[in-house]
C-alpha cells in the first residue's frame, strides 16, 4: 500500500472530523444561547407557561413536531439541496430545540445543568475519542443500537401511561447506554464519510449531516444524564 495515499486519506478525514465538529459545537452554541434567552425572557416565557397555569401545548409541541419534520426533511433531502441551505435549515434547527430545551432552565437549576453539560461534554468526548481512532469495526453496534433506540423510544411513550417511576429510571438508564454507544457509531460512520466525498459541496453537505447527527447524540445524552444529575427546583 503506497504510503502517501495513507497519508492523505488520513489528512482528508481529519480535515473532513474538524468541519463536523466546528459545526456541532456551533450548533450546541446557538441552542444553548437561544435557550437561555428564552427561559430568562418573559415576554416569551408568557407566552410558553400562560398566566392560568401549565404549558401551551400547541406551541411547545408545535416546536417538537417542526424540529422532528425539519430533521427529517435534511436526512432526506440533503443530497438534492446546496450546502448553504443544508447550513441554514441546521441551524434553524438548533435555534428550534433551543427554545424547547428552554424548559430546563426552568425545572432545573442553573448550577446542576451546568455541571451536567461538562459531563455530557466529558463523556462524548472520551466516546467520539474512541470511535475515531479504535480500528474496531463498530458495524455491528448499527442494528442492535437501532434496535434500542426504536425500543427507548416505544418504552417512553408507554411510560407516559403508565407513570411508573421504576420504569422511568429504568428508560433513562437504557437512554444514556444507547447514547454513549451511538457516539462512538456515529463518530466512526462519519469518519469513513470523509473518504466518500468527491467534491468540496460534497464535503460541505457532509460535515453538515455529520454534525447533525453528533449535535442528537450530544442533545439526547445531556437530557438522559440530567434526569439523573439534576436538581429540581
Amino acid at each position: 500500500m503506497n504510503p502517501f495515499s495513507i497519508e492523505t486519506t488520513t489528512s482528508k478525514q481529519a480535515v473532513f472530523m474538524n468541519r463536523v465538529y466546528a459545526w456541532m459545537s456551533g450548533a450546541l452554541l446557538v441552542t444553548a444561547f437561544v435557550a437561555w434567552w428564552a427561559a430568562t425572557t418573559p415576554a416569551f416565557l408568557n407566552v410558553l407557561f400562560p398566566p392560568e397555569g401549565g404549558i401551551n401545548k400547541l406551541l411547545f409541541y408545535g416546536l417538537i413536531g417542526a424540529e422532528i419534520g425539519l430533521v427529517f426533511w435534511i436526512s432526506a433531502r440533503i443530497q438534492k439541496m446546496t450546502s448553504e441551505r443544508a447550513s441554514l435549515l441546521f441551524v434553524i434547527y438548533a435555534i428550534l430545540n433551543g427554545l424547547t430545551l428552554s424548559t430546563l432552565f426552568i425545572a432545573y437549576t442553573t448550577g446542576s445543568i451546568a455541571s451536567t453539560f461538562f459531563v455530557t461534554a466529558g463523556t462524548f468526548g472520551a466516546m467520539s475519542l474512541y470511535g475515531y481512532t479504535t480500528k474496531k469495526d463498530l458495524s455491528s453496534w448499527g442494528n442492535i443500537l437501532f434496535m434500542a433506540l426504536i425500543g427507548l423510544i416505544i418504552s417512553s411513550l408507554v411510560n407516559i401511561f403508565l407513570q411508573s417511576s421504576t420504569f422511568y429510571w429504568i428508560v433513562n438508564s437504557i437512554g444514556v447506554l444507547v447514547f454513549v454507544g451511538l457516539t462512538a457509531y456515529d463518530t466512526q460512520k462519519i469518519k469513513q464519510m470523509a473518504n466518500q466525498m468527491n467534491s468540496e459541496e460534497e464535503a460541505k453537505k457532509g460535515a453538515v449531516i455529520g454534525a447533525l447527527s453528533l449535535y442528537l447524540d450530544f442533545i439526547n445524552l445531556f437530557i438522559f444524564l440530567l434526569r439523573f444529575l439534576g436538581d429540581r427546583r
